[in-house]
């Protein structure tokens, strides 16, 4: 018997496969559910279709990259599935992301064609199609011509069709770069059903999903919808986070499955009808993309019930571990600081320097291997080669394991303070900090110091009600990790500045400390 080429007989379903797989299966249920319409999974499938029809003749296929800008709204997921079902590779640009950042990444990319939202946050099409005049531009909305809603409604009876090739490039977004410049990342189509897989194997989706992904699906929230719609689940979208709005969408909607990042779920806690909203549908709360303040957390559970689980992973590779509900137990406060089990779908081990996998208990930076796995970053072998040093990816991220596996993360590998000579993780000051009545939010960088070459410095949002008080909050963190991780210097602000995706920019809190200095370090 002749032996099968891997890439072939033993490559898994793409995720144009699996949502494809989906619509037919549940025809007649609702798939997406916002702003008083719905549409079923027949409409989805059509939809689907129709985009891929007006898409071919616009000369989208195999090897396209096709950018798009969109607030939460099924049509742009749909146009997703559109062109990867044509083979081509979409880049998803962050709704609240600046002019500049969108056609610098347009740029990167080479795109050919840029699909934009005319409404809302989005609403950015006419400065695009007048920055990069060599691109294609349609939208969603506004004049008829481009508009591919309007467009899509003349297509007759158009039925989508799947080449997508798991072993060829589907998906193309980018880093955070919350500490440094965004990298374009390249994921093919295979990993991306190897995630909706693993997502589906390794979370708790309800039964009967009733999803809300409160934070933008262009990127964490939207990778739960195709695992969402394997289950017959209907997905529930609204345009912008608004804190009042998604409680009232939870009781009203019965939504039993919701993702947040944390600074989401302080805004629900903090609000003042919490205590009046019906918030008993809810089986799952999943959260992640940032660090979870273990106090704040605790008082989740108290008010929402033990519908907590951490998802953690990053643009280079999701999901790579989950921390169930029954994990989170508030008698055991360390517990809470647990980022979760390795997912189902990938190995992971905890390296030193020298790619050595370290004891239990010793700090190792998280390293994964799987299918779900970026192939590479875009124009970038020298970064991709780092990334893959001794064939793991580096997630930058440093953990300790304990003996039943449970990763506890540390802090990021290039935010460690390196003070007198001593290591301090900021992560574990921000823990500390938060867990005094006075703060609300904290976030701790490294600035330059003539003595110890790093110094702690704290940036405290304040609860309600609180002065700030230097002197106690440095007594407090000095009384639970000794003076080395005391902050030497606290500055009380009114906010953090956040990333598009909602994650403290410690970039830009680092940068007025160290302009001007050849070293960041």
């Amino acid at each position: 018997m002749a032996e099968a080429a891997f890439s072939e007989v033993h490559a898994g379903p793409t995720g144009v496969s699996l949502t494809l797989r989906a619509l037919a299966r549940y025809a007649d249920r609702v798939a997406f559910d916002w702003d008083g319409r719905t549409l079923t999974y027949a409409e989805v499938a059509g939809l689907i279709g129709a985009f891929q029809s007006l898409l071919r003749d616009r000369g989208v296929g195999q090897g396209s990259r096709v950018v798009i800008l969109s607030t939460n709204r099924p049509e742009s997921w749909c146009l997703v599935i559109a062109v990867q079902g044509l083979g081509g590779a979409i880049s998803m640009l962050h709704p609240l992301g600046s002019l500049e950042s969108h056609v610098a990444q347009i740029e990167e990319l080479g795109a050919k064609w840029v699909i934009a939202d005319t409404g809302g946050p989005a609403s950015r099409a006419a400065e695009l199609a007048e920055a990069v005049p060599q691109a294609q531009h349609l939208t969603f909305g506004g004049d008829a011509a481009t508009d591919l809603l309007t467009l899509a409604a003349a297509v007759d009876d158009a039925q989508p069709v799947d080449l997508s090739d798991p072993m060829q490039p589907a998906a193309i977004n980018f880093t955070g770069g919350t500490t440094g410049r965004p990298k374009a990342v390249v994921r093919y189509a295979g990993a991306l059903g190897h995630m909706a897989t693993t997502i589906l194997g390794s979370f708790e989706l309800p039964e009967h999903p009733r999803y809300l992904p409160a934070a933008p699906i262009s990127h964490v929230a939207g990778t739960k919808i195709i695992p969402v719609l394997m289950k017959g689940g209907t997905v529930f979208l609204d345009k912008g986070f608004d804190a009042g709005r998604c409680l009232a969408m939870i009781e009203e909607k019965r939504i039993n499955m919701i993702l947040l990042v944390p600074t989401m779920i302080y805004a629900l806690l903090d609000h003042p009808e919490i205590a009046e909203r019906d918030l008993s549908s809810l089986e799952l709360l999943l959260y992640g993309a940032s660090p979870m303040s273990p106090t704040r957390l605790a008082q989740g559970i108290e008010r929402f019930g033990p519908v907590f689980a951490q998802v953690y992973g990053q643009t280079e590779c999701y999901p790579i571990a989950y921390l169930p509900r029954a994990a989170h137990d508030v008698t055991r406060p360390a517990d809470l600081e647990a980022c979760g089990f390795p997912a189902h779908g990938v190995s992971v081990a905890l390296l030193d320097a020298d790619c050595v996998e370290v004891p239990e208990g010793v700090p190792g930076e998280i390293c994964v291997r799987g299918p779900n796995v970026m192939a590479h970053y875009l124009d970038r072998p020298e970064e991709t080669a780092a990334a893959f040093e001794g064939n793991w990816l580096h997630t930058g991220d440093v953990a300790v394991r304990n003996a039943d596996g449970r990763l506890t993360i540390v802090d990021r590998k290039k935010d460690m303070i390196v003070t007198g000579g001593f290591n301090v993780y900021p992560k574990e000051v921000e823990n500390v900090l938060m867990a005094h009545p006075s703060v609300s939010q904290a976030a701790v960088i490294g600035v330059p110091d003539a003595k110890w070459g790093e110094a702690v410095f704290a940036y405290v949002v304040l609860a309600a009600g609180y002065a700030g008080d230097a002197d106690e909050l440095g007594a407090f963190v000095k009384a639970r990790k000794g003076s080395v991780l005391r902050p030497r210097t606290f500055a009380f602000v009114d906010a953090l500045p956040l990333s598009p995706l909602g994650k403290v920019d410690k970039k830009a809190l680092r940068a007025p400390h160290w302009d001007g200095r050849s070293r960041q370090v």
